[in-house]
């Protein structure tokens, strides 16, 4: 059987121990291992590994002896509960020993979770998870995570009175960082407030979350429409090492000068056009006084050497990208100064 979405979330929270096994795939190796820890601990509760109701075992391990599984979901375990079997990094090769134990396996039996990484559609372990009828097959896949999973793991870390802009704010962290990174950081804000009965505000969020490197590109592109040009190079070394591309770079400078320049045309004065803008509510005192520093014609000459140097990134050009960018962003803050 196949669970999506909602259902399968569902599921990893509350898993269903009448089930023979479950199977966890995806490309990113952190989702998978949080789910598969979420749904071993839903099974056999916090202490049954400490009390060795959970048997691991690698593919490599049950490569080399396709009877381990067999023999571990059979096993008597010295104190009472259920148990799990739990087999790592599986594989199309392991399908025929996991296929036997799924068949023999009987009511009272050790519950079989396997993971793997990225299946194509035609495999093998997939399809036999798929057609078993007291099997799960869950695919994960590099989507952001959607609101309830937001909510659900807002919750396991104890935050429940959350201001709604806040939650706005979690939402779009949730997409720029990995899952484990995202966990860490509810965590890190739990023992922030914790004994603290205020509801959770953007604030809190902002002191507590980790700097991305779009907060990175942020800072970059706010030191150059503020006419910080000594702050322009390093910051360009530090996105450079981490392997930020020009191209990226340059979109999001053309982004931010595109709302300054339509901002300073509203007729209504700048802070009124900023106020019209999609922009993160907490950009927007900044942008607003960012267009009014700059005026209109400015921004259109700075908005033209962004388009210039964006057709030269993408060009056939030999020219350095990194230097060609970082020259442009100079020039553009040397001109607001």
């Amino acid at each position: 059987m196949i669970l999506k979405g909602v259902e399968a979330s569902r599921y990893f929270a509350k898993p269903d121990p009448g089930r023979a096994g479950l199977l966890i795939f995806g490309t990113d190796p952190m989702r998978v291992a949080l789910r598969r820890q979420e749904v071993i601990a839903a099974l056999i509760g916090p202490q049954g590994e400490g009390e060795m109701r959970l048997t691991r075992m690698s593919g490599a391990d049950l490569r080399k002896d396709g009877s381990l599984l067999l023999d571990a979901i059979k096993a008597v375990g010295f104190f009472p509960g259920p148990r799990v079997v739990f087999v790592e990094d599986a594989t199309d090769t392991l399908a025929d020993p996991i296929a036997i134990a799924l068949k023999d396996w009987k009511p009272g039996d050790a519950q079989i979770v396997v993971t793997g990484g990225s299946l194509t559609g035609k495999s093998a372990l997939k399809t036999l998870f798929e057609k078993h009828t007291a099997a799960i097959c869950i695919a994960l896949y590099d989507d952001p995570p959607s609101r309830e999973e937001i909510e659900d793991a807002l919750k396991k870390a104890g935050l429940r009175d959350i201001d709604r802009e806040a939650m706005s704010d979690l939402t779009t962290l949730a997409r720029a960082l990995d899952p484990g990174d995202f966990r860490q950081t509810l965590e890190k804000i739990a023992l922030y407030k914790f004994n603290d009965a205020t509801p959770l505000t953007p604030a809190d969020v902002a002191a507590m979350a980790p700097a991305t490197i779009e907060a990175q590109v942020d800072d970059l592109i706010d030191a150059t429409a503020e006419g910080r040009a000594n702050a322009i190079g390093p910051l360009f070394r530090r996105l450079e090492g981490q392997g930020v591309q020009p191209v990226t770079i340059c979109i999001g400078a053309l982004r931010h000068f595109r709302i300054l320049h339509a901002a300073a045309s509203d007729p209504g004065g700048p802070g009124v056009g900023i106020q019209k803008a999609r922009v993160n509510f907490k950009q927007k005192d900044a942008m607003g006084r960012q267009a009014g520093q700059w005026g209109m014609r400015a921004l259109e000459g700075a908005v033209a050497q962004l388009l210039e140097t964006d057709l030269t990134l993408r060009s056939s050009s030999r020219a350095p990208g990194m230097a060609l960018m970082e020259r442009a962003l100079i020039r553009i803050a040397m001109t607001r100064r």
